[in-house]
């Protein structure tokens, strides 16, 4: 079964959305970006996204870029990616699927970071510049090494589009709640709701909403239709301001699991 859904769907067994934090690969450093995942988990999160640093990125807003360029600048290696997944995946029971761009996993070769990835205990991948109907070779190389495929659902994306994408995702369906780029918001876009029940319409079992989550109140109200909450911003910027004590602090807010300051 897959890793990612069972963590989703324990955590909808105690009757709340499964909380998903995301957290870039090697920022500031290797050792600390594993820390800061552990302290992710310890704080309450069921799934963690390791994010690949990539030179051009079309997503990630400004604090995750500025994160993603440091760590490109000190040298950053892909095989560094599997050995935080691996240091993760062994000192907690969260989920561990990583985000990347396609390009990454292409130049590699699909069959090859496959195999890397399940090898150091990952769930799975998002991969949000990839469609459906160009991932033949990613769902194969997915299909043999038994990993998670998550494909994005935006407010854009047509019926027969979010129909592709319920049948060919595993684990759930990315429901991007705005057009942009990443990035803490002040209120939830009004479109996510929207999102959520059309892509369930179309057959999604489960779908979790990111961009602009940041906040408790966030989380409560996204959490009330659907499976999972993501937030990647504001735990990088906690981890920027204050390592990976301030990550686990944020994390127990926003999920619910500490009082908030």
């Amino acid at each position: 079964m897959s890793i990612t859904a069972a963590a989703i769907d324990a955590a909808k067994d105690q009757g709340r959305a499964a909380f998903v934090g995301y957290l870039p690969a090697g920022y500031p450093d290797k050792e600390t970006s594993i820390a800061a995942a552990i302290a992710l988990a310890r704080g309450g999160a069921d799934v963690i996204e390791i994010g690949i640093p990539y030179s051009d990125p079309v997503m990630d807003g400004p604090v995750i870029q500025q994160a993603t360029t440091e760590v490109l600048q000190r040298g950053f290696r892909i095989d560094e990616v599997f050995e935080i997944v691996a240091a993760v995946t062994e000192a907690t029971d969260a989920a561990v699927l990583v985000m990347t761009y396609y390009n990454l996993i292409d130049r590699m070769g699909p069959q090859t970071f496959a195999r890397r990835l399940a090898e150091a205990g990952g769930a799975g991948a998002i991969t949000p510049d990839l469609i459906p109907d160009e991932a033949a070779e990613w769902i194969a190389a997915a299909e043999a090494h038994d990993l998670d495929r998550v494909f994005l659902a935006a407010p854009t994306s047509t019926d027969q589009r979010l129909r592709r994408i319920a049948e060919l995702s595993r684990g759930f369906v990315y429901g991007v709640s705005l057009m942009g780029v990443t990035g803490a918001r002040s209120t939830v876009s009004d479109a996510a709701a929207d999102v959520v029940a059309r892509t369930k319409a179309a057959g999604a079992e489960r779908v979790c909403v990111g961009l602009g989550v940041s906040t408790r109140a966030h989380v409560e109200e996204i959490g009330a239709y659907a499976d999972g909450v993501i937030v990647g911003t504001a735990l990088v910027a906690a981890l920027r301001d204050g390592g990976p004590e301030a990550v686990e602090q944020l994390a127990g807010e926003l999920s619910g699991t500490a009082p908030l300051r």
